[in-house]
């Protein structure tokens, strides 16, 4: 298996894009090359010829942010047969080639664009954003899923560990207080309450089962994407066929941390085109507020204790609904 990053030489990524597959003209030459994202979960680098500019994107046995995690190599095949669901559809990069063998991805450079990860900060969304994000992954669930799809058992067991099980473990080796002074013990009543955790507990079993909806599987505001006031969706390695009020959870959950707005999530059900459990979406957005305020997968919210608290009893309200 070839291995790439950022310490690669040019040099080697070419010969490699030249003759291993082959993706490079005769003659092309990689200009430059940089970290395109903070890749989570993958190795993402931008690469500029004198031609055109691209997306390599390979995966690792470990997550790249995480790499004490272990994680299934087959993901990033995972989101080259989801961006085949999605082909000639604006929301989504296009494929240019992918290599089984090395784990490797090359996708479409969708040029100067900046996740959404600032609506943390920023605290609001416009009605516009908020109808466009709908509007995709209700594209996504109504895609239908081939057969062979993958079941993409292995990451979501590792999902499933980190959502529903790890942040409510009293020695998860989380070391809350190195985010934030006081938060491990703001956090050890929703640890130690058993109705809780039995409710996220048989979320979590239904989480694993298969369903009849093609999910995203990561549906945050790091998975979308904007230049010039168009929206993309990148990141689907998470993706497995599902039930659709797991991905509307999530993003209901995202946009009620980053606004305070307990409202986003009856605006999202009521904008989605049809029909869904929206108990179901409340519980699930409940249990993705608490594992992001209290689990390894920290989010850049600059909120006060008393402010987490507020949202953490709010979580645990929507998920005992």
């Amino acid at each position: 298996m070839f291995l790439f990053d950022q310490n690669s030489p040019h040099t080697e990524i070419a010969a490699y894009l030249r003759q291993e597959i082959p993706f490079l003209d005769k003659g092309e030459l990689i200009k430059h090359k940089g970290i395109a994202g903070e890749g989570n979960m993958n190795v993402v680098l931008r690469l500029q010829t004198q031609k055109r500019s691209f997306i390599l994107k390979q995966s690792r046995p470990y997550v790249q942010k995480y790499p004490e995690l272990a994680a299934p190599l087959e993901r990033i095949g995972v989101e080259e047969r989801f961006y085949a669901q999605m082909q000639n559809h604006p929301f989504f990069p296009k494929v240019l080639q992918y290599v089984q063998k090395d784990h490797l991805l090359l996708l479409e450079d969708l040029g100067q664009c900046e996740d959404l990860t600032s609506i943390y900060s920023e605290a609001s969304l416009s009605d516009t954003l908020l109808n466009d994000l709908v509007s995709a992954i209700a594209h996504i669930h109504q895609c239908p899923a081939p057969g062979d799809y993958p079941l993409n058992k292995s990451l979501r067991k590792l999902n499933h560990q980190h959502i529903f099980v790890l942040p409510y473990a009293l020695d998860n080796g989380f070391p809350l207080d190195n985010v934030q002074k006081g938060l491990e013990e703001l956090a050890l009543p929703y640890k130690r309450d058993a109705l809780l955790k039995k409710k996220i507990a048989r979320l979590g079993d239904q989480y694993l089962l298969e369903g009849n909806t093609l999910l995203h599987g990561d549906y945050y505001p790091g998975s979308w994407m904007r230049s010039d006031k168009k929206l993309y969706i990148i990141d689907p390695e998470f993706s497995f066929v599902g039930f659709k009020e797991f991905d509307l959870g999530v993003m209901a959950a995202h946009l009620l941390l980053a606004t305070a707005n307990p409202d986003y999530l009856s605006r999202v059900c009521t904008l989605y085109p049809t029909a869904l459990n929206e108990d179901r979406v409340r519980q699930l957005a409940g249990v993705e507020m608490l594992r992001r305020l209290i689990g390894l997968a920290q989010l850049p919210l600059q909120r006060s204790l008393q402010k987490k608290e507020v949202l953490l009893s709010l979580a645990k309200d929507f998920v005992m609904s």
